[in-house]
């Protein structure tokens, strides 16, 4: 329980090939009410782990042993597949295409994908953290950028305007209509609008839920790019 609310501490696995870092985590998120359950540095490790343990969050880098490429990010669909109560937080120095769009678009809940030399503010990052492991969804926005430009070379996405593209970034940042309208200094009507907008010019339903809704959009930029 944490002592100043009460309610039950999170329960992560930490999936890190440095020690340094694996340890730095583990301490970072001890102050923050969250227990490390588990610290490991291979993918087939977590996997043990996150089946053992039923963790409330895999943190998971991209890249481990053996071969140091995509182990861990592998490792992280996998429990997006089969243990579906088990939230994903990718945190890595790489972004992996083929698997970041399969890890992004498989379901609905607690899924994200940040870049360690981009998490400048450790209380953000305690935020994305607990806002995925409740079901939300947290992504860099050079994820998303490297997604969407690797999908434009099929050019699913030609028919967006520059707004809408900028709009459709901020949605997978996990913000709301209200927010991005803040953000671009516009109503929130005109936003509403450009969500619209972006739904129907690729054939994907209208959600009020917002991470839903980018992860649909993720989803087919995913499919669009293979």
């Amino acid at each position: 329980m944490s002592a100043e609310t009460g309610a039950p501490r999170l329960r992560v696995v930490l999936a890190e090939d440095s020690v340094l870092l694996r340890e730095g985590l583990t301490s970072l998120l001890a102050t923050e009410d969250v227990d490390v359950v588990a610290a490991v540095d291979t993918g087939e490790a977590l996997l043990e782990a996150v089946a053992r343990l039923a963790p409330d969050l895999a943190l998971v880098d991209v890249r481990m042993p053996p071969t140091f490429t995509d182990e861990g990010i592998r490792a992280a669909v996998v429990i997006r597949s089969q243990h579906p109560g088990t939230s994903v937080l990718v945190l890595s120095q790489y972004v992996e295409e083929k698997y970041a769009g399969e890890l992004l678009s498989a379901g609905s809940r607690g899924v994200g994908y940040l870049l360690k030399d981009r998490v400048a503010d450790v209380g953000q990052f305690i935020d994305d953290l607990r806002r995925v492991a409740a079901g939300g969804s947290a992504v860099d926005p050079e994820v998303v950028g490297q997604l969407l430009a690797r999908a434009r070379r099929d050019d699913p996405l030609a028919r967006l305007t520059p707004r809408e593209t900028e709009v459709l970034r901020h949605m997978a940042q996990g913000r709301s209509n209200k927010a991005i309208a803040a953000e671009l200094v516009v109503t929130e009507k005109a936003v509403e609008k450009h969500v619209s907008n972006i739904f129907a010019k690729l054939d994907l339903p209208t959600d009020g839920d917002d991470h839903r809704r980018v992860l649909a959009v993720l989803h087919h930029l995913e499919g669009a790019s293979r």
